[in-house]
């Protein structure tokens, strides 16, 4: 939601969790990854991330901004995000999930003490 000109981030990942369980929520952000995909390619590119912005919302990002998107989850530095690295950006992304991991990892750490 914007608001003055700043965006308001509303983070839904964990209750698609919830109410989806892992393999659904896993299957949600590998449709998601079709659609931002450039079809030819098989990967998502900075001009499919471009073209397809606007379908999430996201008419008004910045050049640069699409650029340091595919550029944060380019693990392998070929220039696109593959499923796999969409799937790991969109995790990273979300507070919700980290904070839930954060937590899990915590309770194994003190599980092992």
């Amino acid at each position: 939601m914007a608001m003055k000109g700043k965006v308001e981030f509303e983070d839904f990942f964990p209750s698609m969790v919830e109410k989806l369980g892992e393999d659904g929520f896993m299957k949600e952000l590998c449709n998601g990854f079709r659609l931002l995909m450039d079809v030819d390619k098989g990967v998502i590119t900075f001009e499919s991330l471009k073209k397809n912005s606007a379908m999430l919302g996201l008419e008004n990002m910045s050049d640069d901004e699409i650029r340091c998107m595919v550029r944060e989850g380019d693990s392998d530095g070929d220039g696109c995000l593959n499923e796999m690295e969409f799937c790991v950006l969109m995790c990273r992304l979300s507070p919700g999930l980290m904070e839930g991991s954060r937590k899990w990892l915590e309770n194994v750490v003190n599980g092992l003490m």
